[in-house]
């Protein structure tokens, strides 16, 4: 049986932590006995964060620069991380790319691709200073598969899978691990919300009739147990997906 690292506390930092993916992992890591910065941009989302022991709130836009900086100094004043969690990201829009607006794309890039680099750029050092260091990005099965009306978010998330593929590649050498998680379907209150513009008919029935679609919960479960293997195991890429979905193009809907 594989027995997880050491009983010492370890401490992470989980961008887009105010909901969905990001609370419920933070909130799964502190079960685990860690010390969890919870960042996002959202300060009044955070704030329900703030009031369970053990995770540690930060007001932060991941794609501006001098407010990284200032999460960094926070963080490294106080002892610093050994695991950086990319969890920041969105998807806008399903037109087709002729179709597709510039600033839907533009956005897309810079939260998901731009803030994943700047958040590695400025914890890099401290990682590679701990010895064991680990980042962990959540892309999306998006990264890996292309499809109709998801041109914009396939690009940046493509961009994202091949950043952390060259990152995995250039870390090695410094011991630190580098995780990809790929959920395909997750049902989270945000998500579809934000990319169909606030069409709440529209949100719901990406998931209608899905058995059992995979929840926020489940994708943080998954993270917690990539990164509490003992460091020396890299699950270099975790495709995640419901069983009702065999294929980013097969979707079992019943009723």
């Amino acid at each position: 049986m594989i027995q997880t690292q050491s009983a010492q506390p370890r401490r992470a930092l989980v961008t887009g932590a105010s909901s969905g993916i990001g609370a419920a992992t933070a909130h799964r890591l502190t079960t685990d006995g860690w010390q969890v910065y919870a960042l996002a941009r959202r300060a009044e989302k955070l704030e329900h964060l703030a009031e369970q022991e053990g995770i540690i709130p930060i007001v932060c836009d991941v794609t501006d620069a001098e407010q990284v900086q200032q999460a960094l100094a926070q963080v490294t004043a106080e002892g610093g991380i050994d695991t950086l969690v990319n969890n920041a990201g969105g998807a806008l829009g399903v037109e087709k790319v002729g179709d597709g607006r510039v600033e839907d794309w533009d956005w897309m890039y810079r939260t998901n691709v731009i803030g994943t680099l700047t958040m590695v750029q400025a914890f890099l050092p401290m990682l590679r200073a701990h010895g064991e260091g680990t980042v962990l990005n959540l892309t999306s099965t998006a990264g890996i598969t292309a499809y109709e009306g998801g041109g914009g978010y396939n690009a940046a998330k493509f961009g994202q899978h091949a950043l952390t593929g060259a990152l995995r590649l250039e870390e090695a050498e410094h011991n630190i691990r580098v995780i990809e998680v790929l959920p395909g379907l997750v049902h989270t209150e945000e998500f579809a919300a934000k990319r169909l513009r606030g069409d709440a008919a529209a949100a719901e029935a990406v998931y209608r009739g899905v058995e059992k679609p995979l929840t926020a919960e489940d994708v943080a479960e998954v993270i917690a147990h990539a990164v509490n293997l003992p460091h020396h195991i890299n699950l270099d890429q975790i495709v995640v997906r419901p069983v009702a979905q065999a294929a980013q193009h097969k979707l079992i809907r019943k009723g």
